[in-house]
């Protein structure tokens, strides 16, 4: 039984991921700071939801403490490393960027010293679509430079693909860095958009809505997601014999078995239409409070998703309007509404 260690696994993906490598008769080891950036309580359901499993444990600490993590690592051996915890919120990271400093730059590095002590079959490790910045050339291909990040959040997860490229070179590290875009669907976080627009429409509160509603994200179903994760581990990179190896497209590095990979939907959707379904799923009309664009937001993200499809013979597929059905129905369920 091929044993996967997972960062975040009491977080949103992170659960997800866990409970689909169970069912498919993986070990999971899983490891969360169960940090209170929101309610712990529903943390604290999805690792107890994780732990009817018996291949699965569930372990408590901060990235931070590097002692902690690779005490852990070195009894626990996996052969798989999947690196989703992060201080997560690009809003968020306008009021506490150094939060994202020690989790998302020391805690990734600790992270990757663990997978090079280890010596681990392939480390995959989260980015965002964030990273893109500025970039208006749409869809967004995993070649395209990435200089112009919008927030500090972004920034950090930049570090993280350039940090990751320098260990996969120096020690031989098969590495997968994914770039999510916008993923939502039941048991998500608080602070994200889906949840946050339902609550409101459901309580009668006025949701906010950015720059006046003109805005557009490649929304991808957390399942679509972890299942693209899951066929990526079995895609590790491979250090190309010279450039000439490197297939048109591909973002394998010529110089590390590092590979950036983007996990979307390829279906580029307007805000206002996303919750115009979320109104018609609640049954409620929402009192919307339109806005200026905030500070560090992007008007539109889009995936060119064609190297996942390639490497692993999947794309993403649900539509908005049924993944928006599926997470009103866990909300009312979840919270008795």
């Amino acid at each position: 039984m091929r044993k996967v260690f997972v960062t975040g696994t009491a977080g949103f993906i992170g659960f997800h991921l866990a409970r689909l490598l169970l069912n498919e008769g993986f070990e999971v080891v899983g490891f969360d700071g169960m940090t209170d950036y929101y309610d712990v309580r529903i943390k604290e359901r999805r690792h107890q939801m994780l732990l009817q499993n018996q291949h699965f444990s569930a372990h408590v600490g901060m990235l931070e403490d590097f002692d902690r993590l690779n005490d852990l690592m070195l009894t626990e051996k996996p052969d798989v490393i999947v690196h989703l915890a992060a201080q997560a919120g690009v809003r968020y990271s306008l009021e506490n960027p150094r939060a994202y400093l020690d989790a998302n730059i020391v805690g990734t590095f600790n992270v990757m010293e663990c997978a090079r002590e280890l010596a681990v079959d392939h480390l995959l490790m989260a980015s965002t679509s964030s990273v893109y910045g500025a970039n208006d050339e749409m869809p967004f291909d995993e070649l395209e430079r990435v200089e112009t990040p919008m927030t500090f959040y972004a920034a950090t997860k930049k570090a993280n693909e350039s940090m990751a490229h320098s260990y996969a070179h120096l020690w031989n590290l098969p590495t997968t860095m994914f770039r999510f875009f916008t993923v939502y669907g039941p048991w998500g976080r608080p602070d994200m958009a889906l949840f946050k627009f339902t609550k409101g429409i459901l309580e009668g509160t006025p949701i906010d809505i950015y720059n006046h509603g003109e805005m557009y994200r490649d929304f991808t179903y957390v399942t679509d997601l972890v299942r693209g994760i899951r066929l990526l581990i079995d895609a590790a990179p491979v250090r190309p014999g010279s450039r000439d190896d490197i297939e048109p497209g591909d973002s394998l590095s010529p110089v590390a078995p590092f590979r950036v990979v983007n996990i979307g939907n390829s279906d580029k959707v307007k805000l206002l239409d996303f919750i115009e379904a979320i109104e018609q799923e609640c049954g409620i009309e929402a009192r919307r409070n339109y806005m200026d664009m905030q500070k560090g937001d992007v008007p539109a993200t889009w995936a060119n998703a064609d190297l996942l499809k390639r490497l692993t013979g999947y794309q993403p597929q649900t539509g908005y309007r049924e993944g928006i059905r599926q997470f009103v129905s866990w909300y009312r369920e979840y919270y008795d509404v």
